[in-house]
């Protein structure tokens, strides 16, 4: 267990980054008519960088692993020199191999092509790269094994582990380092196979070095201890046992730990590299639960490392890496100018952690690959071409306007505020939203172009899981909203206007109709037994699906539950999560007959039948869903979460469908049309964007509220607690001085205007 000591100073400064990136994302900034490079890739959240010819063309393309879900994403690099220029290719993902938790790509054996090194049974599992004609893979070992002392064991290597894979010794051959898995020093494996067989084509380790680099990561935190001594020299058999224990004990405990965080738990994510030409091998090293990097300078020899200087803040270049929460690394080539670029993502396995806005930094080589510079160009590199909506996206279409054009709504678990320790312990804040596009285009070629991130004011209301619905519930010809959310229950919003730009929505009901399905509700209205009066069916984590009749009218509806176990339907899977996350997606075909696609929580999209005259039977499960969606091979499984909405987007008799997962962004499937169906995201508004800036935050007594470009006379301003309800109200014209003595310590939304910030409250002691 590790127990950090974090200072109020570093706890207010940690909060203050986190806290400027709250509620003023604007992730659809693309000039009008700017297309996406790649709309439909289905986001990015804890990322891993790997080099790879996959079309087998000699120029060296991109696989992106996405840790949320394993989802391997695919890209095709063009080579054009000094430009970041790749197409996403679906296709070659589906002929790699099954991919869990972290990937290297390295060329083992020395024959021009990257093999694949994967997390597998506690440890390293390895496929020979053996491509020909077509890219194939060959399972070598399902677990990489090296000497230790007395004979040979799995090298432990957790989930939560990114070993650094390098030539230490320089003498030809891949070489591993990580952390033992319950101790602070690093592992030297030596490759044998120069020594013993003259080439470098096997993988034959030895434990050369128990403490290589002679330093120390402290059990209390990231901090690196230089000179430290081995506390490991002579323990004989005593070692040997131990590595049967710790991996005993991690691969049944430690995941199940992670994801809960229920405890502290180690971690760390390394790279072997030359940073100062010296011929040795340097060291940059993440740790879990920090958003720094370390370098660790090497002044040893190639037989006897010793690192004898450090940098906290890596690239001292430029602006240093802060990304929450464990940065893994990448050097990688990205803009193909033939020197090795830095890339940074989040590696937390936690789902509720890691930054998943700015989460991939790129960082330019602007020396050599023996002396680099390393320069940051964007914290968003790829995710900024994709639509992404941060955690667990949730697509719903629908013809808000009337116009015969389905537009798209995207709901979310959340979108990531900040961070900060409390009780030595990481924690990071989330906040749900819900964007509108609307279909401009035709019936054939629909256009979604971005209207709002803030539909109905949900970011004020502190809100995790929104998923919405639509449908008028009072015969005034307007569609409402009823949004589901994390705590199982609804909340109903009025469509209070006609306009042609932002729909308007009144003020919640919270609790709608006192339902409450338990957690996570995800609701629809649908015209399930066909009497012209919608029913609501709503989805939960448990799997199930639950029906609620209308027994009133639909001026007045009044919603009875019937049954939470709709047509028999549980799409958990317990030999993956104890969890469902049901999603409903009922429509009908031309023919009138109904079906239901449903989104789960292992990732796959399942279509169910046998619905008409059948409520209270069990629905049918068909796998023919694909066939008629798509006309090229695809995989049912889209990454974890999938939330699939269905519907003619192309053609008035055929069907499109648009998925989305826990990666926050959206997949589109369809026979017709290419997903560059969207032409652009524009801005609505191309003025300087408004937004509130709060100092000092967190607050105690006193804070000080300004905006930035506010044009605005008179206006009020509001501060709502994270049960959405307003606990201040304030006259603003632009700058104020408030006092917030009244409010308990926590989390609070300030809004002014459209503008929304948080605002957090900590007394002194």
């Amino acid at each position: 267990m590790r127990n950090q000591h974090i200072s109020s100073f570093c706890i207010s400064f940690l909060f203050i980054i986190g806290i400027s990136l709250c509620f003023i994302h604007s992730g659809y900034s693309q000039s009008p008519q700017i297309p996406l490079k790649f709309p439909w890739a289905g986001g990015l959240n804890s990322c891993q960088f790997c080099a790879i010819d996959i079309n087998l063309d000699g120029i060296s393309d991109l696989l992106i692993f996405d840790r949320h879900g394993n989802r391997k994403l695919t890209f095709i690099n063009h080579g054009t020199p000094n430009t970041v220029d790749y197409t996403f290719a679906p296709e070659y993902a589906l002929k790699l191999p099954e991919l869990h938790d972290w990937v290297i790509t390295t060329d083992f054996n020395c024959d021009g092509k990257q093999d694949i090194f994967t997390y597998g049974n506690g440890g390293v599992r390895v496929y020979q790269n053996i491509s020909d004609t077509s890219l194939k893979f060959k399972l070598i070992t399902n677990l990489l094994e090296s000497f230790y002392y007395t004979g040979k064991v799995g090298i432990l290597v957790t989930s939560v582990d990114y070993p650094a894979l390098a030539d230490i010794d320089n003498d030809g051959d891949a070489d591993l380092l990580t952390f033992f898995g319950l101790g602070s020093y690093v592992e030297y494996h030596k490759n044998l196979s120069m020594e013993k067989y003259g080439h470098c084509d096997s993988l034959d380790f030895r434990l050369a070095d128990p403490c290589w680099g002679k330093f120390k990561e402290s059990e209390g935190g990231n901090r690196i201890i230089l000179d430290a001594g081995c506390p490991f020299k002579d323990l004989g058999l005593t070692m040997y046992d131990l590595r049967f224990m710790v991996d005993t004990s991690l691969s049944q405990n430690l995941k199940s730990s992670i994801i809960n965080r229920k405890s502290r738990h180690t971690g760390s994510t390394l790279l072997a590299t030359d940073l100062n030409n010296d011929g040795l091998k340097d060291l940059i090293l993440g740790d879990v639960d920090y958003p720094n990097l370390i370098s660790l300078i090497n002044g040893g020899t190639r037989d006897s490392a010793k690192m004898v200087a450090q940098d906290t803040a890596f690239p001292a270049t430029s602006l240093p890496v802060h990304l929450f929460s464990f940065p893994a690394f990448s050097l990688i080539d990205i803009d193909n100018d033939g020197l090795d670029d830095l890339i940074a993502s989040p590696f937390d396995p936690s789902l509720f952690i890691s930054d998943n806005y700015n989460c991939v930094w790129f960082y330019k080589n602007t020396g050599s690959n023996t002396l680099p510079q390393f320069e940051l160009q964007t914290e968003k590199l790829f995710r900024n071409e994709m639509m992404d909506f941060g955690s667990a996206s949730h697509p719903v279409l629908y013809d808000f306007d009337g116009d015969g054009l389905q537009d798209l709504f995207v709901g979310n678990d959340g979108m990531y505020a900040g961070s900060y320790y409390k009780d030595a312990i990481l924690h990071s804040v989330y906040t749900s939203n819900i964007t509108f596009f609307k279909n401009t285009g035709s019936i054939s070629s629909p256009v979604f172009t971005f209207v709002t991130d803030h539909l109905a004011g949900i970011p004020g209301l502190n809100l995790r899981g929104a998923y919405p619905a639509l449908g008028d519930m009072n015969g005034d010809d307007h569609p409402d909203l009823i949004l589901g959310n994390s705590d199982g229950t609804l909340l109903f919003f009025k469509n209070s206007g006609n306009s042609p730009g932002i729909p308007e929505f009144d003020p919640p009901v919270r609790n709608w109709q006192g339902i409450d399905v338990g957690d996570y509700s995800t609701p629809q209205l649908f015209d399930l037994d066909k009497d012209n009066i919608a029913e609501l069916i709503i989805g939960e984590q448990n799997g199930n699906f639950n029906l609620y009749k209308n027994t009133g009218t639909a001026e007045n509806p009044t919603f009875a539950h019937i049954t939470d176990s709709l047509g028999k339907v549980n799409v958990t899977n317990y030999n993956v999560s104890y969890n469902g996350f049901s999603t409903p997606c009922f429509s009908r075909r031309p023919n009138g007959t109904t079906f239901l696609v449903a989104g789960s929580e292992e990732g796959r999209i399942r279509l169910f039948e046998n619905i008409d005259n059948n409520l209270e039977g069990k629905f049918s499960e068909s796998g023919g869903l694909f066939s008629w969606l798509s006309s090229t091979p695809g995989d049912t499984l889209f990454g974890w979460q999938t939330s699939p909405s269905i519907g003619h987007l192309t053609d008035d008799q055929a069907f499109d469908m648009i998925t989305g997962n826990f990666a926050g962004g959206l997949n589109y499937i369809t026979r017709r049309l290419p997903a560059e169906i969207i032409q652009g995201i524009p801005d609505i508004n191309k003025q300087q964007p408004v937004s509130i800036n709060i100092f000092p935050n967190p607050a105690d007594k006193t804070v000080n509220i300004q905006m930035t470009n506010f044009n605005q006379i008179n206006s009020v301003g509001k501060i709502y607690n994270l049960l959405g309800q307003k606990v201040i109200e304030f006259p603003f014209n632009g700058i104020t001085s408030l006092s917030v003595s009244g409010l308990l310590p926590g989390i609070y939304t300030i809004r002014i205007g459209e503008a929304t910030s948080m605002l957090i409250i900590s007394r002194r002691m």
